[in-house]
């Protein structure tokens, strides 16, 4: 077995690669790039090189440093994790020309399912499904056109090297098929350094589920069940879980076996992933294979009881694997969210800058550790509170996976996780994805890849998430105000009768995002300050709440009406929608199940007052194109007086790996440019004004 490692990467995976290697006694060399010097893995490691600059292709795509660093620290072997390097065919050759061990597959093998054109001929070779397609590198976007029209759309434009939603798009016309051919191949340039193109049928309402399998230098190979992975944002996948809740036992033999099959034909050797998209008859197609560890490797973990990262490790190292195909396990059900730093109000733009403060959920499972009795809370993570979200890499702040005896157990686990998951100082997709699991077609596993798509179709917004009992968000709102009242009261230091006196009736003004106010008269009665316990109602409803979580604390935990809670409850920094903004102190923000309100509490005689209060219009700001998010301004696509139609390409902004393209949203003429190519852009900043 290897004495020492290097794990080529960054982040969660890096950090998770380091503690299995601790459980097995082995070293660990990281690497880190200027941006990084300070982060988790780095501190994790038992030893850390410096690679170079923030970008990746300075830093985490450079080999020679790579393989430079983990000779002079004399590591044995080199771990890539996922992205970067991990499918880079020559990147794997190198290393074992070095002398040192690639913990992965084999370069051939990464050669042979790394080119997407090539790979579906090994498919058909193997007798495996494949989709029909032009699986030839495409050299003009007219070609591409062409071949779209004879297909039939809808048609996918992919990138032969593509991976993680990048060089992906999905087309419905010849003016989408020409532009989605173009942004393609920028993005895979950019991404892969490989730009080729090729288009395939697109399968309508399909679901996207894959088949971990896992070989040996010595000719076995056996498949560790499936993971649905359908619910997905721009080809992004957002929730990951396993098994899935669609397919029977004879499909997921079936994928099963062609799975290995494919493998087999390419002598596969480590952790691999078959992804094969399935129709609503349970037909299914094969995609692609990653030659590499998954994102989300740990809901097949939890099923299975199997530390993949060992296993890797232990392959690549020349053991045999320690089962066969009728020992692997299915036991429970797991979900994996991605929590990822973007805002989903705002489309799920990027958002970097300072985790100002970053409370995980309780953990009670741990990567590379056995499976507790009756499953639990798992994250999987990198950055830690302080820390800094860089713009130059992908958005994934933590991986939060839950384990529970079945899919509704899971389901309700990762809805409590979420809601004691506490993010600030960036945005984050937490509040989406509490919605995302209330849906009650995703409850009832009624979705394909394009649920995201329907159901938020103009983005997301808090309006469409309908809490179960949205009184209780105001009666927790009314409780933490009544509590914050006793303890001013109680510390002021006035005479016994003279001091303020605690009013039950209050009134909680909620404020929408369209600004309007909300009026709701609640009555508080027996509130005890010993057991800070007491009687909430609200229109007629009665809450008997109970909470001894200190004020001041984001995260407040407690009993309504006897049945424990976990939510997040604040000062709420500004008021919403079309009031002024400014600090009110008497402002709580409260956030429970996806669900989030902003409140104001006030006695009666003092919300009558309030409604005379006017109101400040925001500025108006649509004579300017304002940068959504920070980033790289790479193009600005018009001139000073060019007339533009709405639709029409303005400018593109890079942000954390991915193009992002703003077009007019009205026809207009462009009256002076604000911004230069080249330039960093931080949030809101102006690019161009409008005549």
């Amino acid at each position: 077995m290897f004495k020492k490692i290097l794990i080529a990467n960054r982040g969660e995976i890096a950090c998770r690669i380091i503690k299995t290697a601790k459980k097995m006694g082995i070293a660990t060399v990281a690497v880190y790039s200027e941006a990084d010097r300070g982060s988790q893995h780095v501190e994790l490691a038992d030893e850390a090189v410096l690679l170079g600059p923030a970008p990746s292709r300075e830093s985490y795509l450079v080999a020679d440093k790579i393989i430079a660093a983990a000779k002079s620290t004399g590591a044995e072997a080199i771990h890539p994790g996922y992205g970067f390097l991990s499918e880079n065919e020559s990147f794997a050759r190198r290393v074992e020309e070095e002398g040192l061990v690639f913990i992965g597959p084999k370069h051939y093998s990464i050669a042979a399912m790394g080119d997407k054109i090539a790979s579906k001929k090994l498919a058909r070779d193997a007798d495996v499904n494949t989709i029909p397609g032009w699986h030839e590198a495409i050299e003009e976007p007219d070609q591409a056109v062409e071949i779209a029209r004879n297909l039939g759309y809808p048609v996918m434009i992919k990138a032969s090297a593509g991976g993680g939603g990048k060089g992906l798009r999905v087309a419905y016309s010849d003016q989408e098929t020409f532009e989605a051919f173009t942004s393609c191949r920028n993005e895979a340039r950019a991404s892969f350094g490989d730009d080729r193109v090729f288009v395939e049928k697109f399968v309508e309402e399909p679901r996207h589920i894959e088949i971990q399998v896992l070989g040996d230098a010595h000719g076995n190979v056996v498949y560790l069940n499936e993971r649905e992975c359908s619910i997905q944002r721009r080809h992004q996948k957002v929730i990951e879980e396993a098994p899935s809740p669609f397919i029977d036992e004879a499909t997921r033999k079936a994928m099963g076996e062609q799975a290995v099959a494919l493998a087999k034909a390419v002598k596969y050797q480590s952790a691999g992933t078959v992804e094969f998209v399935v129709g609503k008859d349970k037909s299914f197609y094969f995609l692609e294979m990653n030659t590499r560890l998954q994102v989300e490797h740990p809901v097949t973990e939890c099923i299975t009881g199997l530390d993949l990262v060992e296993l890797m490790i232990r392959v690549a190292a020349g053991e045999p694997l320690p089962f066969t195909q009728a020992d692997v396990k299915r036991n429970g059900w797991a979900i994996e969210c991605r929590i990822n730093a973007e805002d989903p109000f705002r489309n799920f733009l990027p958002s970097t800058g300072r985790l100002v403060q970053y409370l995980p959920p309780p953990v009670t499972m741990e990567a590379a550790h056995p499976m507790p009795e009756g499953g639990g809370v798992r994250v999987d993570t990198g950055v830690f509170e302080g820390g800094e979200i860089p713009m130059y890499y992908d958005s994934m702040i933590a991986k939060l996976i839950v384990h529970g005896r079945d899919r509704a157990e899971a389901i309700a686990r990762m809805r409590e996780a979420l809601n004691g998951f506490v993010i600030r100082g960036i945005s984050s997709n937490i509040m989406f994805q509490s919605a995302l699991l209330a849906h009650q077609k995703f409850v009832a596993g009624d979705f394909n890849t394009g649920f995201i798509a329907e159901h938020y179709p103009n983005g997301f917004s808090s309006g469409q998430v309908q809490h179960e009992d949205p009184l209780f968000l105001i009666a927790l709102a009314a409780f933490v105000r009544r509590k914050a009242r006793e303890r001013a009261i109680g510390i002021s230091g006035q005479l016994d009768g003279h001091g303020a006196q605690n009013q039950p009736e209050l009134v909680v003004i909620v404020l929408d995002r369209e600004g309007n106010y909300q009026h709701h008269l609640v009555r508080i009665d027996d509130y005890d300050a010993v057991l800070a316990k007491a009687d909430v109602w609200v229109e007629g409803r009665q809450y008997v709440i109970q909470s001894t979580t200190p004020l001041g604390e984001t995260l407040g935990t407690g009993t309504c009406n006897g049945r424990p809670f976990t939510a997040q409850v604040e000062r709420a920094k500004s008021t919403t929608g079309g009031a002024s903004r400014g600090e009110s102190p008497l402002a709580i923000r409260v956030t429970h199940n996806g669900v989030q309100i902003e409140a104001i509490v006030m006695r009666p005689r003092a919300a009558e007052l309030f409604k005379k209060m006017p109101h400040k219009a925001p500025p108006d700001l649509s004579r300017f194109l304002l940068s959504p998010m920070p980033g790289l301004l790479v193009n600005v696509a018009v001139e000073v007086g060019q007339k533009v139609r709405a639709g029409e390409r303005l400018a593109v902004i890079e942000a954390m790996k991915m193009e992002n393209v703003l077009v007019a949203s009205q026809d207009a003429t462009v009256g002076e440019i604000l911004a230069k190519t080249g330039e960093t852009l931080a949030v809101d900043q102006p690019i161009l004004q409008f005549a």
